[in-house]
């Protein structure tokens, strides 16, 4: 886990058994192995400032290959990233109660299936994490455009 996050923050991988899947570079999703993904959100986590990180509680980050789609979704619908949970904005005293924690899934593919240099793949995955963070800190989707960080 990154040094800059609290405990209880945890970087959890979908799994497998790291390897990069080969490919080329522009025929298809850019290789990268499942640590070095790991490795990529584990970094842009260590970029959060440490006084923000430390106001994150109780949230939990995976890693998962894709996103499937909900019943009533589109079929189709990709996600990089996804935050699943009560918003800090939203909490009150009764929140702390014994609740689950938050948590903000990266997807992998998607990423990958977007990015053609492992610069690219860093930069995405960073701008995914600041965005599903900021979810965490009840900032919506249209304030996040404006800022740059859609």
């Amino acid at each position: 886990m990154p040094s800059s996050l609290p405990p209880g923050l945890p970087i959890v991988p979908n799994g497998g058994d790291g390897s990069d899947g080969g490919g080329g570079e522009s025929d298809g999703p850019f290789p990268m192995s499942e640590a070095d993904f790991e490795a990529a959100v584990s970094d842009a986590l260590d970029r959060i400032p440490p006084e923000l990180a430390k106001t994150m509680s109780n949230v939990a980050i995976f890693i998962e290959d894709d996103y499937t789609p909900q019943p009533g979704e589109d079929p189709d619908t990709v996600l990089l990233g996804l935050y699943e949970g009560v918003p800090l904005t939203e909490r009150d005293s009764w929140w702390d109660a014994g609740s689950l924690p938050d948590r903000i899934t990266i997807f992998r593919q998607p990423i990958l299936d977007i990015c053609a240099s492992r610069d690219e793949v860093i930069e995405e995955v960073t701008v995914t994490v600041v965005h599903e963070i900021a979810h965490h800190f009840g900032i919506s989707d249209a304030r996040l455009h404006e800022l740059g960080w859609g």
